[in-house]
């Protein structure tokens, strides 16, 4: 069996090499993915020509290269308990764990953070990748002070002082209507280098506001400086995670983000063409790296892309393969 992490995170091999070994270990392995590929005659391991799953497949079948093994982790998406979700069933708990870390010290120093997470409406689903990732940052943080805020409460001033004290820096995870509740319980000063990261959710009960009307009404209510107001790109149906410390996103080594044609998903844009944000996130190893999703977004010239919310929903071809069959 091959050592997927050895690959995945290697610093030798270009992503374009990972990548091929990843199709082909899919394309031989994974029955759903296989199956579209052929039904689109693409089979090939030309790099540029591996075909995107629409992320729907999570929701309609089971996408993974070990249907007849025990799983470690599953992720199941958002939502009420009769809606139909998305269902990742992660293989590799480790590989998982280890592309969550080495992708945060990216872009953060783990190392002196104070990890809070303020998660109402992901809290009473127990398959939330979102409180698992949380858990396992707050899980390396030896200092006692990381943690899940309690829900409807203000955050007590004197933790944010005791974080303070320390002299480490207080991390707030949480999805956007969270955050804008937390601030209407009670605005609070969090210390100048403090970060807050929103996890997406821009629609609230309230209305839907634009990433930009976010970020100034939270650089407002925690009295933080604008570049303090971070993001997170991620889902259940990803094993990896892009940040934005300013306006736009950027990717792991693992992961590659390009912009596609909504009517020829084939087609890659150039930049600044508004499109369907395309993923390949090799940490999926074991179930599917090469996904389309229905998020609209756009890229620049650097190669880094904002996400524009959801794209107007329409059946993408090649939906109709993705039926399990006996």
């Amino acid at each position: 069996m091959e050592n997927w992490s050895d690959i995945i995170f290697s610093d030798e091999l270009s992503f374009e090499e990972k990548a091929s070994q990843v199709f082909e270990y899919q394309l031989e392995n994974n029955f759903v993915y296989r199956r579209y590929c052929e039904a689109l005659g693409k089979v090939s391991s030309d790099p540029d020509s591996f075909p995107l799953l629409p992320i729907k497949a999570f929701k309609d079948t089971k996408v993974t290269t070990h249907p007849d093994d025990e799983v470690e982790l599953v992720f199941k998406s958002s939502g009420t308990s009769d809606m139909q979700r998305s269902i990742h069933r992660v293989y590799d708990s480790n590989l998982y764990e280890e592309s969550l870390l080495k992708g945060f010290k990216q872009f953060y120093n783990l190392n002196n953070a104070v990890i809070w997470g303020y998660t109402p409406g992901y809290a009473d689903n127990p398959h939330s990748s979102l409180i698992y990732m949380i858990q396992k940052l707050i899980d390396q943080d030896n200092s006692g002070l990381s943690r899940f805020l309690p829900l409807d409460e203000p955050i007590n001033p004197g933790a944010v002082k005791e974080v303070d004290r320390q002299g480490k820096q207080l991390t707030l995870f949480g999805a956007a209507f969270g955050l804008l509740d937390l601030l209407e319980i009670d605005d609070i000063n969090l210390p100048s280098k403090s970060i807050v990261i929103e996890t997406g959710g821009m629609k609230t009960h309230r209305r839907e506001i634009s990433r930009g009307e976010l970020h100034k009404i939270l650089a407002k209510g925690f009295n933080l400086d604008g570049s303090r107001i971070h993001s997170e790109y991620g889902m259940a149906e990803l094993l990896s995670q892009a940040y934005a410390p300013g306006k736009w996103f950027s990717t792991v080594p693992w992961m590659q983000v390009t912009i596609r044609n909504p009517e020829n998903p084939d087609e890659i844009l150039p930049p600044y063409k508004e499109g369907l944000i395309g993923v390949i996130d090799l940490a999926n190893v074991h179930s599917c790296s090469f996904l389309l999703t229905g998020d609209k977004g756009v890229m620049d010239k650097k190669g880094r892309f904002q996400v524009l919310g959801r794209w107007n929903p329409k059946d993408l071809r090649g939906c109709n393969f993705l039926i399990d069959e006996d």
